[in-house]
């Protein structure tokens, strides 16, 4: 059974919250006791009626406000598939939450409140999700029985958002109309829209083709782990561990080690302790090198023929998210997969609006949300690709040195 990340995005109060409750409630995803606590806990509960969205606006501050704050995730599965949800924030001040939980998303799901059409933060997290390279949208417009279900109304709304998604150039864009908090078309299709013929939310997401989003084109291995059991019986093995995160590796493949730029050939692959003469991504598997080489822990084995970008110096674009400022020469840590080197700014390039897109003249420092072109320079070279071609291995965030906190998601160039 295959897994499908997705991540729900919009507008405060265009029903975020409420829609996960109802696909979680709907889809009978909920224990006895979560539905027990929500009823005792719900707003409405003197009409019998359930506050699904306490399902995931788990923080006291949240449910005072009526908003999401964090990014909430929940884990279910369906007979067709398993599903983490992400559900983001709503707020500006909290788009970085956003850009967490969109950072591995395979879909976004963007809510539009059917009154109020696409608005500026419904534009704002459309970029995010263009910015990071989202496969599949899914425009929800929801709050349909607030307009009587109006299918003229509904379709503006669907030629609006065509216009920024042409002009974000997102592709793989699916249009539905719901209500969340009535359950119309969210896990099953509902006859309250006969205009509408394509499929509920949750055949969507069940029937949504991710495994060709996958890159078996560019094999890349972060080494996670070495392993040298030095015991009598494994006196001489070494095996590499780690996610193979792109790719396919076949027994008897050339590889380069990078950064060191050292060949070799695999001489074994095991799986869950098996000796396999393929792998593929996104598998966790242990590669055997043919020659006595030095691999550590951040390394990464490639295809020989298909090398990725070395350099102690790259070009991001960064949205910050850190509390003080970004300014050039601070010193932070970099990690990219299982690598992590010391790092400065070098230089803050441009300040990128999030309303158009435009490029604004480069800042002293960035501030929190702020996502801005940096040149970044690292203490020793690391391999990479471009988050545009290889997002697996394009991406990376910077570490205050002295909290230890992520402070800047990084899109690498």
């Amino acid at each position: 059974m295959d897994l499908l990340r997705f991540i729900t995005a919009g507008s405060v109060d265009d029903g975020k919250s409420t829609l996960i409750g109802r696909l979680l409630y709907d889809s009978k995803s909920i224990m006895i006791d979560q539905l027990e606590a929500i009823e005792l806990q719900s707003k409405n509960k003197s009409d019998g009626e359930i506050d699904l969205a306490l399902l995931t606006d788990g923080l006291r501050a949240e449910r005072e406000q009526g908003i999401t704050i964090d990014v909430a995730y929940k884990y279910f599965n369906t007979p067709k598939r398993k599903f983490i949800i992400a559900d983001a924030p709503g707020h500006i001040q909290y788009t970085r939450n956003m850009v967490t939980g969109a950072s591995n998303a395979d879909l976004a799901i963007i809510l539009v409140d059917a009154r109020h059409g696409v608005v500026e933060q419904t534009k704002r997290h459309s970029i995010i999700a263009s910015l990071l390279n989202i496969p599949h949208i899914v425009v929800a417009i929801n709050k349909m029985d607030l307009i009587n279900n109006d299918v003229e109304a509904y379709n503006k709304i669907v030629t609006q958002y065509a216009e920024v998604a042409t002009s974000l150039q997102l592709k793989n864009i699916t249009y539905i109309p719901i209500s969340a908090i009535n359950g119309d078309n969210i896990v099953d299709t509902s006859a309250n829209f006969p205009w509408y013929v394509g499929k509920s939310l949750l055949q969507i997401l069940e029937t949504v083709e991710v495994s060709s989003d996958i890159n078996y084109r560019d094999a890349r291995f972060p080494v996670q782990y070495v392993i040298r059991p030095q015991t009598a019986a494994l006196h001489d093995y070494r095996g590499y561990a780690g996610k193979l995160i792109s790719g396919i590796y076949k027994t008897g493949d050339a590889v380069t080690i990078l950064p060191s730029g050292v060949s070799s050939t695999i001489s074994a692959i095991e799986i869950n302790g098996e000796q396999v003469d393929t792998a593929f991504a996104p598998q966790s598997i242990v590669l055997h090198l043919q020659d006595d080489v030095d691999v550590s822990r951040g390394d990464v084995i490639v295809a020989a023929n298909n090398l990725p970008k070395v350099d102690n110096e790259l070009e991001a674009l960064l949205c910050w998210m850190g509390n003080k400022p970004l300014e050039e020469g601070n010193k932070y840590l970099l990690q990219i997969n299982s690598k992590v080197v010391k790092a400065v700014i070098k230089s803050i390039e441009y300040k990128l609006d999030v309303h158009s897109l435009q490029q604004e003249p480069a800042p002293a420092k960035a501030i929190l949300n702020d996502i801005v072109k940096v040149i970044i320079k690292t203490a020793s070279p690391i391999a990479f690709d471009s988050y545009r071609k290889l997002r697996v291995n394009g991406g990376a965030i910077l570490i205050d040195e002295t909290s230890n906190v992520t402070v800047g998601a990084c899109m690498i160039q």
